[in-house]
């Protein structure tokens, strides 16, 4: 299966599962989002929901180019991103914080998933980075937005998504992208930091995302989603943007 689905305790962990594809996504794995949707509405003793990739290596490397790179016009990208980005949104505004629990590399649309997530635990070797400008699109699932709303320095915001490269674990401390860098086992590191935060009742919890989530909806954030998603199918038909993926792909 693409992904796998762990209740322990108080907290639910959703994990991609391809490694020997860098966790691309798939359409299984956009269903398996949906089920972790449902699980969170569904189950009222869920305190935390946590994504993470299998394997060592890679987080989520976005959206999988055997697939998505069949998609040629302006109308079919659409389709594809503006689905996915209505699933991601829902999982960005779940009632409960959300934890992007990064074992390894996230770039382009993995990027996406980290920053829309509450908080970002970065292994010390891990590099993350919004690599899309290098595919002549912009992000397509509303990453930009996502970071906009972070609470970082506007420059660093508008400079991670320009500069277009991964970066350090040490940088995205530094800039206010990751939450906490760690070492060693992911999950020891999320028991760590999840204790520290994890109180008795999940209605304090999940009384705080509210005030998040009202925030956002005052501001307009999910139709700025869309917008972002419009703008990237729009670029997406263009001649450039499908050279430099090929280009990409020969380089692989």
């Amino acid at each position: 299966m693409a992904y796998t689905i762990d209740i322990q305790g108080d907290i639910i962990i959703f994990e991609i599962n391809r490694p020997a594809i860098h966790n691309a996504i798939n359409g299984e794995v956009v269903e398996g989002f949906k089920q972790l949707i449902h699980n969170v509405k569904t189950n009222d003793s869920i305190k935390l929901a946590v994504i993470t990739g299998a394997g060592e290596k890679t987080f989520c490397s976005g959206g999988d180019l055997s697939v998505f790179h069949k998609l040629k016009t302006e109308q079919e990208s659409y389709a594809m991103l503006s689905e996915t980005a209505q699933v991601l949104y829902e999982v960005a505004t779940l009632s409960i914080p959300t934890i992007a629990l990064l074992n390894g590399t996230a770039v382009g649309g993995g990027c996406e998933i980290a920053t829309l997530c509450d908080y970002r635990l970065v292994n010390k070797e891990a590099k993350c980075g919004f690599i899309q400008g290098k595919l002549a699109i912009t992000s397509g699932w509303g990453g930009g937005s996502y970071l906009f709303e972070k609470g970082m320095r506007h420059d660093y915001a508008l400079q991670m998504l320009t500069e277009a490269v991964p970066y350090s674990s040490d940088h995205l401390l530094s800039i206010g992208w990751a939450t906490e860098v760690f070492e060693g086992d992911k999950y020891m590191a999320l028991h760590k930091f999840s204790e520290k935060m994890i109180v008795p009742h999940a209605s304090v919890l999940k009384a705080y995302k509210k005030q998040a989530i009202r925030k956002w909806e005052i501001t307009k954030l999910k139709e700025r989603v869309m917008e972002e998603v419009s703008t990237c199918s729009i670029l997406w038909e263009h001649d450039e943007h499908h050279k430099a993926v090929d280009a990409f792909l020969r380089r692989k």
